[in-house]
């Protein structure tokens, strides 16, 4: 169980707060991982025990800042402080940013943690507090996954620093330094031509955000359909957005639990060294991940937080460089 309860302190001028709690274990830097695209991400700060997110919602631009607070075992509480026009907005979303309607029950049965690998279940009880967040936020989830689309997390990070630090607003409130709302359709579709060449963004990449700024309306109502086929057509219905993509998005802002990446550059074959020692390819994965259907999600992002790393070979993939074409 989980609820939100108003904090009467003051914060700063123009703040809101409230207090989450919940009976059960919960881990900012674990759950809001996800949400982070690369250490330097401008809109995201994940800390120890702390986290700051900034953002636009229907009412204006929003800044939290999250801290997790002393609480008897083994529940937890976070405390939520908010700036700016959408202050409000921000504060309503606490409880699915945060994994609230994320129910582990059915994994964490005995009767189904029995099934689990040994890497699996080892990584489960050293993170009893991960849960899967839910932004509710199309646009800014559909961006970076589409920028990393086909090149490597290193220029898909780079891309999405550079413009977000260059076309994004500053977070309202006493926020950490640097710290940026990203793009809303609107200024995406005003980067220059040159600007996406000079981010390293190809005109593939950057042709598909800017079809999916032009629809971004319809695409921002989306975050209230529920998970399933329905929900991941529309989404392909951009085009350049596909099964790939959508699966990434669906995992950041409706938390999909089953939601299996396929088509991934590297995580079949990690997926397959992790669980038999050997590589395998997307339907190998799917096959190994079969089991525990409706989990496969929770399984890979606990085989992913276990440290494993699978078996390097041969040179490492260079990143190409856009802005010389």
């Amino acid at each position: 169980m989980s609820m939100s309860v108003p904090v009467s302190a003051a914060y700063g001028a123009g703040s809101l707060s409230l207090l989450w709690e919940s009976d059960r274990p919960f881990s900012l830097a674990v759950s809001l991982g996800i949400l982070a695209h690369g250490s330097k991400d401008p809109s995201v700060r994940i800390g120890p025990g702390v986290a700051w997110l900034a953002f636009s919602t229907p009412g204006g631009d929003a800044t939290l800042a999250l801290s997790e607070q002393p609480a008897p075992a083994p529940g937890s509480r976070v405390l939520v402080r908010a700036w700016g026009p959408g202050a409000d907005y921000a504060l309503d979303g606490v409880p699915a940013l945060l994994g609230g309607c994320d129910d582990w029950s059915a994994f964490d049965d005995p009767e189904f943690a029995a099934t689990l690998p040994g890497a699996v279940s080892r990584t489960r009880r050293r993170n009893p507090g991960l849960r899967l967040p839910s932004t509710g936020r199309m646009l800014d989830s559909i961006v970076p996954v589409v920028l990393e689309q086909k090149v490597t997390a290193m220029e898909a990070y780079y891309s999405w620093r550079y413009l977000v630090a260059k076309y994004g607003a500053d977070a309202p409130g006493p926020a950490p330094a640097g710290l940026k709302v990203p793009p809303g359709a609107g200024q995406w579709r005003r980067v220059p031509s040159w600007e996406w060449h000079r981010a390293g963004v190809d005109s593939h990449r950057s042709g598909t955000i800017l079809r999916a700024c032009a629809a971004a309306s319809g695409l921002e109502r989306l975050a209230a359909l529920p998970l399933g086929e329905e929900l991941t057509r529309r989404l392909c219905s951009i085009p350049g957005i596909g099964p790939w993509s959508a699966a990434e998005i669906t995992q950041r802002t409706h938390g999909a639990p089953d939601s299996v990446s396929v088509g991934d550059y590297h995580l079949a074959a990690f997926v397959g060294a992790a669980l038999t020692g050997r590589r395998t390819d997307d339907a190998g994965m799917l096959a190994l991940l079969q089991p525990w259907l409706g989990h496969r999600q929770r399984v890979v992002r606990l085989l992913v937080l276990s440290g494993f790393r699978k078996q390097a070979y041969g040179p490492r993939l260079a990143p190409e460089d856009h802005r010389r074409r």
